[in-house]
């Protein structure tokens, strides 16, 4: 779908693309008359309740289809092609699924059951959890479209088995470099900031597992002046810890066969300000202080943004040497829903498509990465509303609004070259790295996907 975006730079600053369309700012140019029939033929029914912004976006869906005859490929169709049974869905039947998950979302926006029944239905003839990239991506959509339909809470939904879960991001974490990315940056923050220091802590919001630490753990120890003692504080919101438990022991004894003192300790509470104390951490003077959050700020984000402000407020409070922040980079918090819709399914179009390069389409990995991580994501966006939807993901410019508002400046990452390496490693082409004002992005084939980021607490 990249081939349809345009390639000027003044075409970023006025559309948000997806792939092959386009929503045009509310400065454009009113839809005539003749395009709404046009429209009507498009998705077969045109809701009642539009605003500008909205008819403006149908009007550029409109387009498509000269693009797609003028095309040999449905944007990035021809690389989800492996060698098997399965059959990719063609030029006309892609585009007639992404128009129908888009009118099904609007339908569902304006509360008009009836239509997004029948369009749910049809999307189900066409999207397939075990297809190619587009119809899978389309199959988790269409599963959070229905059960926002159908006014489900996370209590009527079968709950993912917090080990499957755990399984799934470790497979993502091995086959893909987008979790590995955010570890070596966040690392390597640490590192450099911490050159010289004999005690280091370690605050880790939302600790699951310990994946990050056996590598850094490998960098203090190859220090000149010797390993400094070091303590991480996890805090979770998971009470039975005892696997959790058992990961920590594995790295403590791994940490002291290398000659390096190494502390685990855990609190069993979310990230508030009442945690973020020197009482409740045990900070302890003469130690260098780092806060490290991973894919964890954007659930604490809500609606009014005020939780969070509340948690950034106070660990700055604690003067940390550094925050390193690593977060999905894309937009869906947004307050329209139908907006919401379209970024997420941009975004996760992208990983989809990045994935299916990577695996082979019978993959059972790949299967359980998209099956127990990104569709219980995707689910959580289009599904639920209020304190319930908690990945409330955001761009590197809104971060940096609310960092700087709470009183962090940014300290520029200067891993560049060993996040390039380690991409070499990947046998597939399509990532890329890029640089926002200190922050390093990763994406694929030029859509961000993951932000990394260090912050220090803003000089007077």
């Amino acid at each position: 779908m990249d081939q349809y975006e345009k390639a000027d730079k003044g075409h970023q600053e006025k559309h948000q693309s997806f792939g092959h369309f386009v929503v045009m700012n509310n400065d454009e140019d009113e839809v005539d008359a003749d395009e709404y029939s046009s429209m009507i033929g498009v998705f077969g029914y045109l809701p009642a309740t539009m605003e500008d912004s909205e008819l403006e976006m149908y009007e550029n869906l409109t387009m498509l289809e000269e693009e797609v005859a003028m095309s040999d490929s449905f944007g990035t169709l021809p690389e989800f092609v492996h060698c098997g049974k399965e059959a990719n869905l063609g030029v006309e039947q892609g585009l007639e699924l992404v128009h129908m998950l888009l009118a099904c979302a609007e339908a569902v926006g304006c509360r008009d059951n009836h239509q997004a029944e029948l369009l749910i239905n049809r999307i189900w003839a066409l999207a397939s959890p075990s297809g190619d990239a587009l119809q899978r991506v389309s199959y988790c959509f269409a599963t959070g479209l229905k059960c926002r339909l159908s006014k489900s809470t996370f209590m009527d939904m079968p709950l993912i088995n917090r080990e499957n879960k755990l399984e799934a991001f470790q497979l993502l974490y091995q086959i893909t470099p987008y979790i590995a990315f955010g570890f070596m940056a966040a690392n390597e923050a640490i590192f450099q900031a911490s050159q010289g220091k004999s005690s280091i802590h370690i605050v880790d919001l939302g600790m699951q597992h310990t994946l990050q630490w056996s590598s850094l753990i490998r960098a203090f120890v190859s220090r000149p002046e010797g390993p400094p003692m070091v303590r991480i504080t996890g805090l979770t919101d998971n009470e039975d810890n005892s696997k959790l438990q058992t990961s920590m022991n594995v790295l403590v004894q791994e940490a002291s066969s290398l000659g390096m003192h190494l502390e685990f300790h855990t609190i069993s509470e979310p990230a508030s300000p009442s945690v973020f104390t020197v009482e409740k951490l045990n900070l302890r003077k003469g130690e260098v202080l780092f806060v490290n959050s991973i894919l964890q700020l954007h659930k604490y984000v809500k609606e009014s943004r005020g939780n969070l402000k509340e948690i950034l407020v106070s660990v700055k409070k604690l003067g940390p040497t550094a925050f390193t922040v690593v977060e999905q980079d894309t937009n869906h918090n947004g307050p329209f829903f139908l907006g919401r819709f379209l970024e997420s399914l941009h975004y996760y179009s992208a990983i989809f498509d990045s994935l299916e390069a990577c695996m082979p389409r019978n993959s059972q990995q790949r299967m359980k990465i998209e099956r127990l991580h990104f569709a219980e994501e995707i689910l959580n966006i289009v599904a639920y509303e209020g304190p319930e939807r908690i990945e409330r993901h955001e761009r590197v410019e809104q971060w940096r609004r609310q960092l700087g508002r709470a009183g962090f400046q940014v300290m520029p990452l200067k891993c560049t070259s060993q996040v390039r390496m380690m991409l070499s490693v990947y046998d597939c082409d399509g990532y890329t790295l890029s640089s926002e004002k200190g922050n390093l992005l990763l994406g694929w084939k030029g859509r961000p996907v993951i932000m990394s980021s260090a912050w220090q607490v803003a000089s007077v």
